[in-house]
């Protein structure tokens, strides 16, 4: 079977220094591109963290600092990842929640623009979870009949993930071979920032996703509770949800619209 593709469609894993999208970094970044003719481009990327990697994410991953040591930094290679991506749709296993966010993230470190919201996204662990409830190891061996050698190596991880998709194809007749239906079937909000922090309503609206306010209109909570708006921008909340967070109250005291 062939995806049906109008865009490339990159699959990637990441492995990190640790979970926190605001502050851990990538070490290793795995891309697998695949074009609409069916055509494959797979390349793994080691990359220095600029921080020490911990060893609770060695334990996980199995690269250390030494590993990393010669390599680069991942602003020295963001512009060439930012090219590889351009004009891609983007999948991933909770690449929503996580990998996506994470590398949107080092791009804004790096000074790189690249608007990654203009992509679809499918999500093959949203897939999953809403079809089966299990993990990725799980997913390969359910849809697949294979077990997961070498599990939490990108490589790995990106060509399983990539896998499971054709097999999850396969199998449900009404998952439709799309990537916007794709996009729209793995995706539970429709985000505004890439992790959830603020996400759209029924009415097109943005509303806080968390905390005391969450459900609630971003342009009246900053009206009604300006200080707020400074204590995200002093958290640590990504930089893309500061991003959007300031686009909106600038769109809401002078008419600019949200980039």
């Amino acid at each position: 079977m062939l995806l049906n593709l109008k865009n490339p469609l990159i699959f990637f894993d990441l492995e990190t220094t640790g979970t926190d999208v605001a502050v851990d970094r990538i070490v290793e970044i795995t891309y697998l591109k695949v074009y609409p003719n069916g055509k494959e481009e797979l390349q793994t990327i080691r990359v220095h963290p600029t921080v020490p990697i911990p060893e609770r994410a060695t334990a996980i991953h199995g690269i250390t600092d030494n590993d990393v040591k010669d390599k680069p930094a991942f602003a020295e290679i963001a512009r060439n990842i930012a090219a590889v991506f351009e004009g891609c749709d983007i999948a991933g296993y909770n690449s929503n929640k996580f990998d996506i966010p994470l590398l949107a993230e080092e791009f804004l470190r790096s000074g790189v623009d690249i608007d990654l919201m203009k992509r679809k996204f499918v999500d093959i662990q949203v897939i999953f979870h809403k079809k089966e409830q299990r993990t990725l190891s799980a997913a390969y061996k359910f849809y697949c009949d294979k077990t997961l050698e070498n599990a939490h190596t990108s490589e790995a991880d990106t060509r399983a993930t990539y896998e499971i998709l054709m097999a999850q194809l396969d199998r449900y007749p009404d998952l439709k071979n799309d990537i916007n239906a794709l996009s729209k079937f793995s995706s539970h909000n429709q985000n505004v920032d890439f992790l959830g922090r603020i996400v759209f309503d029924n009415d097109g609206k943005e509303v806080f996703n968390f905390g005391k306010y969450k459900g609630q209109s971003v342009e009246d909570v900053l009206k009604k509770d300006p200080g707020y708006y400074g204590w995200i921008m002093n958290g640590q909340f990504p930089l893309y949800t500061k991003k959007v967070l300031t686009a909106i109250k600038l769109r809401s005291a002078f008419g600019k619209q949200v980039q």
